[in-house]
């Protein structure tokens, strides 16, 4: 079984794309990396997708608008907004319409890897119907020395057949 996580990374800074790539594929993350918003949406209708991080600002469809095409399209999909233009209404506007989190650029990888666990951890619970209670029991069961193992252990669960 694969026991990565398929993360769509939205972002039209394709420097900082990249960097960021490689340094979330090294942390177990099989990372599908697109420059604008229609491409995200491309990407999530052909492929298995887990989790989005998408910048707001991206020529042609910008974020808001993919985030919203991405959660009327992927019910199960949790996003996490990661953007250098941000301000407390689009963080308010971007938590309506389903955003996981809202993060500011730069971001430590730790803060950002952090937030991406528990936006995974929401979408297994979701998905498999599992509350909260018993998913912290799972977690614990599954708790090791490394953040990565236990994205490796929710990914798991979330192969679990309910």
């Amino acid at each position: 079984m694969e026991n990565k996580i398929n993360l769509l990374f939205a972002d039209d800074e394709e420097k900082f794309l990249e960097a960021m790539t490689k340094r979330l594929e090294a942390r177990d993350f099989n990372v599908i990396a697109v420059t604008r918003g229609d491409k995200a949406l491309e990407a999530a209708r052909n492929n298995a997708v887990d989790i989005a991080l998408l910048d707001l600002r991206m020529p042609g469809m910008q974020g808001e608008e993919t985030l919203k095409a991405l959660k009327q399209e992927h019910s199960w999909m949790e996003i996490v907004i990661l953007t250098g233009h941000g301000n407390i209404d689009s963080a308010v506007e971007c938590t309506k319409m389903g955003a996981h989190s809202y993060l500011q650029k730069p971001c430590d990888l730790d803060q950002l890897l952090d937030v991406l666990k528990e936006a995974y951890k929401k979408r297994v619970m979701n998905k498999t119907n599992i509350d909260e209670g018993r998913m912290n029991k799972l977690m614990d069961i599954a708790q090791s020395s490394s953040p990565m193992d236990m994205l490796r252990r929710l990914r798991e669960i979330d192969a679990w057949k309910v």
